[in-house]
């Protein structure tokens, strides 16, 4: 009996190549880099005046309008684009709807123009609201 002998193949290494996959997932991380939009918070900085009396708390169902510094308006929240006095109007009405009964605060900075508080009094005024106040902090003890 003759027996053949026959050479085993060495097994191949067997290996992946990651340099594709690692390409992709760059590009991926890429794309969703600048398909993402980012969302801008802005919101009006202010330092009320100061003033000695009793503190009332604010109701949660009231319009506020916040004044900057620089005289930018914000009405419960919302940043306007000007400060332009049609736009508070309309911002207002969108807030108040049909209910003039509502409180309305003013909350203005410290060193705020005059001008943009009577401005803003002068809009609900015309528009029918009559329980105005304005936003004070305590002063401070010495």
């Amino acid at each position: 009996m003759n027996r053949l002998k026959f050479r085993r193949k060495q097994p191949e290494e067997v290996s992946v190549n990651l340099t594709p996959l690692i390409d992709v997932v760059f590009l991926l991380l890429i794309f969703f880099m600048v398909s993402t939009t980012f969302t801008k918070e802005t919101h009006l900085e202010i330092n009320l005046p100061e003033a000695e009396g009793e503190i009332v708390e604010s109701q949660t169902d009231s319009i506020e309008v916040t004044i900057s510094v620089e005289g930018d308006f914000s009405v419960n929240g919302q940043v306007l684009l000007n400060s332009q006095p049609d736009t508070l109007r309309r911002a207002i009405m969108d807030q108040a709807g049909d209910d003039r009964k509502l409180p309305f605060v003013i909350s203005a900075d410290a060193n705020t123009p005059h001008q943009s508080v009577v401005t803003v009094m002068d809009v609900a005024g015309k528009l029918g609201f009559a329980g105005l106040s304005i936003t004070t902090q305590q002063a401070a003890e010495e």
